[in-house]
């Protein structure tokens, strides 16, 4: 018994089992977290290690090198890339996509325990971060204090950062530019020397008082007491009193040769909000966590924890990624729901009834109920791409309800009872049907294979196209029959008809539109060669003119953000700095009244952290945040504020260099700029040439944001040691190295414990006592004979230039020089760029690569490439199996390239770039266009098989499923269209996918109408010629 037969013959069992699956998918759908893109784990896991002290070049010496030759073992690495900046390593190791990141995680730990080994002691213990969509801040709120701005850290910590920390959730609270408690012991050199003491001899005094170690058991009596000392400061008042040794039988205490004070670390970095003195604190999820949910229970908590903090503490969140999200989600909703409205007026368009109408629509619901279990059951989210997925769906899905329905209707109209019309009219059409749906799973089935980051964003959806077009596959031929042998009626022509009424409006509307397209295809089939010669120079035409078209990787989005990364002249201090970020503050609030919240931060943070990853900091560079009302609440996007930012940054003279990211910082779209790799050991030559090719670039039309990654090289001094003096002394580089490290930037000491807190204790010289030449020059080193000798005495100072960052890639110095256009296509730029670049001349042992967007484009276009002739081919296996002959897949997929014209027209009309989302439309394009000439073609053969003659046959088709093709074609071009036309908040992402689509299939739809008949008889012809003769000589008795 057929599955259709058994369904109209048991009602109660069909609805049941559909009405389980909707109980289920709205279960389904409440559970399900939102999000903006899927959950998208990035191949790369990153190490960051400090070195306080340390200049660039000490840090790749000691830390980025060891850490790239011990990592290059790990399993899988794509690349590995290390910037070291001062007081900084970061090491970025990239691995093939599909690589189990927690193995890697795993190598990578093994192979740094033995890179540590082999790092100077004072290296911190090195911290890995493992990106992931779900590891970035989602929300970053601006602190600002007065009176309690000294105790910050520690009140935040305790009244609003562990209370934080129990939302269900959360990942963690990090706490970024706080000004950390510190214990200074600020050393008289003259006073220390005249007790004949070392700086030395202090900080092993301070380390051996600071302790707190078990010593043994006692057994005394029937107890067993352990034993400890307790030698621990309980105070920071204590260290003024620890002896350090006795002079002239004169007890000699910290206080008598150092100032000690309990207070801040020193200002290395400045956190501004709106202009006032702060810190920010960022809040990141856990992974798989609902992130619009964990925001609102941060907010929600938000106003009960600042009552409990002082009252001049004030809390500002000025970066929220929920309030993006939830425009995008709710703007897609709303698309999904207008797509849904023209669906259904089409349908009712076309069929006249309700009850019809009722049958098909109700196969939208019951395919997006799926869907949503789908996403439950695979530990996905609603996010913009699966929400767009359901829109490019939703038209599609009614498609095989309209054949199967549209059938079911004719035989009713002809006076058959609806229970056996509904059998027996599905097995008419139930198997074009399947054949239909399969060619669509064909198309979109392969993009869950595709690799790359294109396919981590675009395997949704695959999935949940190729899942709601099978279940509407099965709800029509289940439940639209069984549906429709109980709602439908035989329509009684009525006695009078109406003049306003369907019949006598849309109706003969309809018959008028019948009787023209026969006409039509009479003509086209009149002159075949000429209708051909047509069509195919519109499609070269078409192609030729794709030459002219823009492309770019991903389009982006307005949300509403903008970052600047500013670099003054290297090596300056962070209080000169701070006084151009004043500055430019002053200039934001007069002219930008757009920017609701800007947050700027000046130095840099010597503790680096996670945030090291997404900002480049020093004591000569400003960030700027700045957050921008909603975009309906402003008349200039995000693109034109940028680029007016950028100019007034231009005419202040003490910036160097600057880049202002439209889109910026944390959870911000993919930028389409141009990256140029310039690898050479060399640092005079490499620069040399970036510094060339950036300014080259500078006058290339639309190039914004030219910058080189690589500082200009910034002063230093450097300690030059005579080493024969120093063997005359008794000395060595050690001794003499060690001794000016210990007194300028402080030996490696005891921590001070308060509360379970833990606290640096600094030991160094006065700060007058180390800022000037003589000050270094007069630095007393104790030799092995207790003779205090004068640095330099041993050593010479002279003034020399290193570079504050140093970039490596797979074990290679590198510079980068980043172009961002401006209305600009990237293809165009990168074009541009590459003419620049092959008019230099490149000294040997310097290479020059192309990166950056450029290369993601080129990357997702091979990608997508296969993907296409996967599709076609597997659609061709699928329609050859059907019909079972190979000229038949032939003649349907003849409408392919020119659905491909018709995206060419619709983006050259509209103005807007291609770019992978349009192409992904593309590729779509070939199981949705091959539906309707299936419909076609199938209805072709059987009016043949009923003895029609050819060309009779192919206007008789054409005619009866000119109708079906139209409402298939316009459910889908009418759900599309709402996608297509939106201008909310994300609109820019998903739009080029809607015009592309319906570019496509407008164009193609008229080549299935008109062309695919041509060719059809063009292709048959002969074979029908041929058959005739046979049969005429059969008649005839004469043989072949």
């Amino acid at each position: 018994m057929s599955i259709y037969g058994q369904a109209v013959r048991r009602p109660i069992t069909t609805i049941m089992i559909f009405v389980g699956l909707i109980v289920m998918g709205v279960y389904s759908l409440n559970k399900l977290p939102i999000d903006f893109y899927p959950d998208i784990d990035f191949p790369a896991i990153s190490v960051v290690t400090t070195y306080n002290g340390a200049s660039a070049a000490d840090i790749e010496t000691n830390v980025s090198r060891v850490i790239e030759e011990n990592l290059n073992t790990v399993s899988n690495l794509k690349t590995i890339t290390s910037t070291s900046y001062d007081n900084m390593s970061v090491v970025v190791c990239e691995f093939e996509w599909g690589t189990n990141l927690d193995e890697a995680s795993n190598e990578m730990r093994d192979a740094l325990g033995w890179a540590e080994q082999m790092m100077p002691e004072e290296v911190e213990k090195p911290a890995m971060f493992k990106f992931s969509s779900s590891s970035m801040p989602i929300l970053f709120y601006a602190v600002t204090a007065e009176e309690s701005f000294q105790a910050l850290e520690t009140i935040l910590d305790e009244k609003l950062v562990n209370p934080l920390n129990r939302i269900e959730g959360l990942g963690s609270v990090g706490v970024f530019g706080a000004p950390g408690r510190e214990i200074q012991v600020d050393i008289d050199p003259r006073k220390m020397e005249s007790y004949n003491l070392t700086v030395e001899m202090i900080a092993g005094v301070l380390n051996a008082e600071n302790l707190n170690m078990p010593a043994g058991n006692i057994e005394m009596g029937l107890m067993d007491y352990p034993l400890r000392v307790k030698g621990e400061f309980s105070d920071s008042d204590e260290l003024k009193n620890i002896v350090l040794a006795s002079f002239n039988d004169q007890t000699v205490y910290l206080k008598d040769v150092a100032t000690i004070r309990d207070t801040t670390r020193d200002v290395s970095m400045e956190d501004m909000t709106n202009g006032m003195k702060g810190l920010s604190i960022f809040i990141m999820k856990q992974s798989g966590a609902n992130t619009v949910q964990v925001c609102e229970d941060v907010e929600a908590m938000m106003p009960e924890l600042m009552e409990n903090l002082p009252e001049d503490i004030v809390i500002t969140p000025w970066w929220d990624s929920s309030e993006f999200i939830v425009g995008s989600i709710d703007n897609l909703s709303r698309t999904l729901m207008f797509a849904g409205i023209f669906v259904v007026l089409v349908v009712l368009f076309f069929l006249g009834r309700w009850r019809a109408t009722f049958i098909v629509i109700l196969t939208i619901p019951i395919a997006l109920i799926v869907a949503f279990i789908y996403l439950f059951m695979s530990g996905s989210t609603i996010n913009i791409i699966s929400l767009s997925s359901l829109s490019i769906a939703i038209g599609m899905v009614v498609d095989d309800a309209i054949v199967v329905l549209e059938n079911i209707t004719k035989h009713v109209e002809k006076g058959a009872r609806p229970k056996e019309a509904a059998i027996y009219a599905t097995n008419e059409v139930w198997l074009a049907v399947i054949v239909t749906t399969l060619t669509v799973v064909a198309v979109f089935l392969p993009l869950t294979l595709v690799g790359g980051m294109t396919g981590e964003l675009f395997r949704p959806l695959g999935f949940i196209v190729s899942i709601t077009v099978i279940t509407s596959t099965i709800s029509a031929i289940t439940l639209t029959p069984m549906l429709a042998s109980k709602m439908l009626k035989l329509r009684k022509k009525p006695v009078k008809v109406r003049k306003l009424g369907y019949d006598n409006t849309i109706g003969r509307s309809l018959n008028w539109l019948d009787r023209f397209y026969e006409r039509s295809l009479r003509v086209a089939l009149k002159f075949r060669w000429g209708t051909l010669g047509i069509a195919l120079a519109i499609f070269i035409g078409t192609m030729a003119l794709a030459g002219s078209m823009g492309f770019e990787f991903m389009p982006e989005a307005d949300q509403g953000s903008v970052t600047a990364a500013i670099e003054l002249q290297t090596g300056l201090r962070v209080e000169e700095t701070s006084k151009v970020a004043r500055k430019i503050d002053r200039y934001i609030e007069e002219n930008y009244p757009e920017v609701e919240i800007y947050n700027a931060t000046a130095g840099s943070d010597d503790q680096g952290g996670i945030t090291a990853l997404f900002t480049v900091s020093g004591s000569h560079r400003i960030n700027y945040n700045l957050t921008l009302v909603d975009l309906e609440s402003r008349s200039r996007d995000v693109w034109e504020i940028s680029n007016e930012f950028g100019e007034y940054l231009e005419s202040i003279p003490e910036i160097v260099s600057f880049e202002v990211i439209p889109n910026g910082g944390m959870g911000g779209t993919t930028e389409n700029n141009v990256v140029v790799e310039i690898y050479g050991y060399d640092f005079e030559a490499t620069s040399q040439i970036a510094n060339a090719l950036a300014d080259s670039c500078r006058t290339i039309r639309g190039a914004t944001n030219v910058t080189v990654s690589r500082d200009p090289s910034k002063p230093q001094l450097q300690i030059v040691p005579d080493r024969e003096k120093m063997a005359q002394h008794g000395l060595n580089t050690y001794t003499v190295a060690n001794a000016v490290r210990n007194r300028v930037q402080g030996p490696y000491m005891t921590r001070y414990r308060e509360e379970g807190d833990e606290y640096d204790i600094r030991l160094r010289y006065l700060e007058e006592e180390r800022n000037e030449l003589s000050d270094l020059n007069n630095i007393g080193i104790m030799n092995m004979q207790n003779q205090l000798i004068r640095l330099g005495e041993v050593a010479k100072i002279e003034e020399t230039w290193s570079p504050p960052n140093i970039e490596r890639k797979n074990r290679e110095r590198m510079v980068t020089v980043s172009i961002t256009p401006y209305k600009v296509p990237l293809n165009v730029m990168a074009e541009n760029v590459q003419y620049r670049i092959n008019s230099m001349d490149i000294p040997s042992g310097v290479t020059i690569e192309m990166g950056g967007a450029v290369e993601d484009m080129q990357e997702s276009m091979m990608d997508l490439s296969l993907l296409l002739v996967l599709s076609l081919i597997l659609t061709f296996l699928v329609m050859a199996s059907q019909f079972e002959s190979m000229r038949m897949p032939f003649i349907i997929m003849f409408s392919i390239p020119f659905a491909f014209s018709g995206v060419i027209l619709a983006h050259l009309v509209t103005g807007i770039t291609m770019s992978v989302i349009s192409m992904v439309g593309g590729v779509m394009l070939v199981g949705i266009v091959v539906k309707n000439a299936i419909v076609l073609v199938d209805y072709i053969n059987l009016m043949r098989a009923r003895d029609l003659e050819l060309r009779e046959a192919i206007i008789v088709s054409g005619k009866s499923r000119l109708r079906p093709v139209l409402m298939t074609s316009l459910t889908t071009i009418l759900g599309m269209l709402p996608l297509a036309l939106s201008t909310g908040s994300g609109s820019e992402i998903w739009s080029p996918m809607g015009i592309a689509v319906i570019g496509g299939l407008i164009f193609s739809t008229i080549v299935t109408l008109i062309l695919i008949p041509v060719v059809y008889h063009m292709m048959l012809r002969r074979s029908e010629q041929r058959k005739a003769k046979v049969e005429y000589d059969f008649m005839n008795g004469i043989e072949n």
